[in-house]
């Protein structure tokens, strides 16, 4: 039973969630607004939250930004239709999973158990420090480092850049990383190629002419190996 912590100001929302959540014998608490949230998510550390990026006072956003300051907590963001820039800001801050409102409550259900799971379950043996040329992962200190300069890197561009470091040579599909490295049988893969841009700012000389995590055109993604 995993301790799930509901934020949304909209009460019928909150209730849904709330209710169904329940029901997969998850143990539930709920906030109205960003500033509760916090207070709440500090007294008693979540082990995921469910966040409307609409509320009053701090924004879902800036939630998001102070939960994973402190700790690598699950957050699956809720938002409205239409709304891809905050998606995709929110998905760059670091948050696991995003459900566009009108949901299905049994959808962001199985999404919930879906992440819980990612994050519960051992990850298959691989070496703590990864290295390519002048990059280093090392999973110990959960830092990167290029050329002996950190990088700074979110939670999922960590896992995104220590999954292709381990399989370096090999091509994935959008579809493949979702499911290697986000844990998802489903999603949009826009979610992938946005995480792809972000993580190519960061170790490229140049990223819109990527040398290392290269386009493999008709099928995804691929490490090239430093000379």
């Amino acid at each position: 039973m995993a301790q799930i912590l509901v934020v949304d100001d909209d009460p019928t929302v909150r209730e849904v969630v709330v209710s169904y959540l329940r029901a997969n014998r998850h143990d539930v608490r709920e906030a109205r607004d960003g500033e509760t949230a916090l207070v709440m998510a500090e007294e008693q550390s979540p082990d995921l939250v469910v966040l409307d990026l609409m509320l009053p006072g701090i924004d879902g956003l800036e939630v998001c930004r102070r939960l994973r300051a402190v700790g690598p907590v699950p957050v699956i963001m809720l938002t409205a239709l239409g709304s891809e820039t905050d998606r995709v800001v929110g998905l760059e801050l670091g948050a696991d999973d995003y459900v566009t409102k009108p949901f299905s409550p049994r959808e962001l259900a199985l999404r919930v158990d879906s992440v819980l799971r990612r994050t519960s379950e051992p990850e298959p043996a691989v070496p703590d420090v990864l290295e390519d040329g002048d990059l280093v992962l090392d999973s110990v200190r959960h830092e990167v480092t290029r050329a002996g300069s950190p990088l700074s890197l979110t939670a999922r561009e960590f896992d995104l850049l220590r999954f292709l470091l381990a399989h370096r040579g090999e091509a994935y599909s959008r579809e493949d990383l979702l499911q290697q490295v986000w844990g998802w049988s489903f999603g949009d893969q826009s979610t992938v190629t946005v995480h792809v841009r972000r993580l190519r700012e960061k170790v490229e000389d140049d990223p819109t002419r990527p040398e290392r995590l290269v386009t493999v055109w008709g099928v995804g993604y691929r490490w090239e190996e430093s000379a």
